[in-house]
């Protein structure tokens, strides 16, 4: 009986791990280190050198490459896809992202609201001469 029930279970080592996901490697580890090396190589020239003169456009380009940095983060260094967990940990992450996005931008358009409604105040020089 103990053979029998050995032989029942000797096709179910994997307990359905099929999808494992990403598994780490040292060329993984390598091609996430040298993508980090590149996206913060290139953001510092591109401050220190003053290759863009318009400072607006230099932020959004410099906020550009830190989400491309983020995301190569996530998928080479926290193994982050689509397999893993059955998705649960890339639905979590998008849902974050959303949550974030919405209290950046709200928050963001309530300050502007709030001064832009704001009463008018006086100069300094106004105000040193009022009764």
């Amino acid at each position: 009986m103990s053979e029998q029930h050995h032989d029942h279970h000797a096709g179910h080592d994997d307990h359905g791990h099929d999808d494992v996901g990403y598994h780490a490697t040292y060329k993984g580890y390598a091609i996430g280190f040298v993508l980090s090396v590149i996206l913060t190589a290139i953001p510092f020239w591109l401050v220190m050198g003053k290759v863009i003169p318009n400072a607006h456009l230099a932020g959004l380009v410099l906020l550009a490459f830190a989400a491309v940095q983020m995301v190569v983060h996530m998928i080479y260094f926290l193994h982050l896809n689509a397999k893993v967990e059955g998705g649960w940990s890339m639905l979590a992450t998008v849902f974050t992202i959303i949550v974030v996005g919405i209290m950046l931008s709200g928050s963001i358009w309530v300050m502007y609201h709030m001064n832009a409604n704001m009463m008018p105040m006086p100069d300094a020089h106004q105000m040193r001469n009022m009764p």
